[in-house]
């Protein structure tokens, strides 16, 4: 499907969707600067040609205006005539598509997910065990274990991009940079920010376990 092929009201309702969650992740502070990324993708899925609304470069995202967005097609280049730039790991949004198939990917930038991507770089996944929020993954077994990938954060985004197929679980809907952020999808925008507050939770969960664990060996050597 060409891009003039999808209907107004399908454009317009992404653009509604990418709204809502913008000013909800704002107003809890998952955009400090202007970081982060928003994307939902409309009209028909191909793997060789989709197109997605993604936030424009460099846009304060605790405000809104007419230019906070633009649509971009499988390669990340825009599908109208426009000023805009669409962000700069849109790349990355393109390999997360096409690999999945999915509906929408958020991207944000926490202490918690920095900390944690951090921590467990060199592992190159962060290990989770038994947490309840596991769950929002449409995992059910007791005690479950997760692994969540993560990659290196280079400057070069391409280069990032081309990691990204290979470092994807098709039973994690997430993949973290090291030190920078979470990449979270869903087949929807609602699947998508479901995901990503667990993701969110469990990254909080597992820091604080860390700091109790270490609390706890300096108690035990007094």
């Amino acid at each position: 499907m060409n891009f003039s092929e999808i209907k107004l009201e399908q454009k317009q309702a992404a653009l509604s969707e990418l709204r809502d969650v913008k000013e909800l992740f704002a107003s809890r502070g998952w955009f400090p600067g202007t970081s982060g990324n928003l994307s939902v993708r409309v009209g028909e899925y191909l793997p060789e040609q989709f197109h997605f609304a993604v936030t424009a470069s460099g846009k304060d995202k605790s405000v809104h205006t007419p230019e906070d967005y633009l649509f971009v097609d499988q390669d990340g280049r825009p599908c109208e005539t426009t000023g805009l730039k669409p962000s700069a790991e849109t790349l990355i949004h393109c390999e997360i598509y096409r690999k999945t198939g999915c509906g929408a990917i958020f991207h944000v930038h926490t202490i918690d997910n920095n900390l944690i991507s951090d921590w467990y770089g060199e592992q190159g996944y962060v290990p989770a065990k038994g947490i309840e929020l596991i769950k929002a993954f449409n995992i059910w077994e007791e005690d479950a274990v997760i692994q969540i990938p993560i990659l290196p954060n280079y400057a070069d985004i391409p280069k990032i991009a081309e990691l990204v197929p290979e470092a994807l679980d098709p039973a994690i809907p997430g993949i973290l940079l090291r030190n920078h952020g979470i990449y979270a999808w869903g087949q929807n925008a609602f699947e998508a920010k479901r995901h990503l507050e667990a993701f969110e939770f469990i990254f909080e969960y597992t820091y604080r376990r860390l700091l109790l664990n270490g609390a706890q060996a300096t108690s035990s050597t007094l």
